[in-house]
């Protein structure tokens, strides 16, 4: 029998503050969706389709791999965003795609970063 994995207290408060950091993004055209599932941790939903629903669901017990996932979406999210406007992008990596991008434009995407790891209390982001 697999053993079943719970969420401590104190991270379940770490998770909190990470989800609510990224919470406003959902006036964005972003789709992040965090959902606290209890004493099994909080559950990053993906591939949101009307018609079906969530295609894809993972759950986190650590704050700090939370933080990265949700970082990882909205950055790619803005490159997403960036390629659409600049057709050309649309064929590279997201790695690639922020490669391209000039100095400024990629210190202003990870300035982002140090943002949403005060406002979620991480450290090392």
């Amino acid at each position: 029998m697999k053993q079943k994995i719970y969420i401590t207290d104190e991270e379940r408060k770490k998770c909190r503050k990470v989800a609510d950091a990224f919470a406003e993004l959902e006036n964005e055209d972003i789709d992040i969706v965090v959902a606290d599932a209890g004493r099994y941790g909080f559950v990053r939903l993906l591939y949101y389709d009307e018609a079906y629903g969530f295609d894809k669901a993972v759950c986190y017990t650590e704050s700090t791999e939370l933080f990265d996932a949700l970082w990882k979406d909205w950055l790619n999210g803005q490159l997403f965003q960036i390629a659409l406007e600049n057709r050309p992008l649309m064929d590279l990596e997201y790695e690639d795609i922020f490669r391209s991008l000039p100095k400024p434009k990629q210190e202003e995407l990870m300035s982002k970063r140090h943002y949403f790891a005060q406002r979620s209390g991480i450290s090392n982001a």
